[in-house]
């Protein structure tokens, strides 16, 4: 019969109803902080890791950097020339659906 005793006890309504406690939050905000130094440690590491891949580039001379950039035709200088000074006034002499070759 104890065990009859202590079951209802387990089941009787408190009448508090289900509020969180404070414990529970702080057990939350506990592992989300975990997650967040977790997340922290492998974008550090990740970052590492591309450092050094930009440093075997550099040294290897497959980097982008010191290249020269790609020269623009007369005709393509001209059409952007031409399409930023008639910016805004409506007599675009080179629409954009026109090609910037001639030939």
């Amino acid at each position: 019969m104890s065990e009859e005793k202590e079951i209802e006890k387990q089941t009787e309504d408190s009448g508090e109803g289900n509020k969180p406690s404070a414990n529970g939050l702080i057990d939350n905000a506990n592992a989300a902080a975990e997650r967040l130094e977790a997340a922290n440690a492998k974008q550090e590491e990740l970052l590492k890791r591309q450092e050094e891949i930009t440093a075997k580039q550099m040294l290897g001379g497959t980097a982008t950097a010191g290249q020269t950039p790609v020269k623009k035709t007369d005709d393509e200088k001209w059409a952007d020339d031409a399409k930023e000074r008639y910016a805004g006034t409506g007599l675009d002499p080179m629409p954009d659906d026109t090609p910037t070759t001639y030939g």
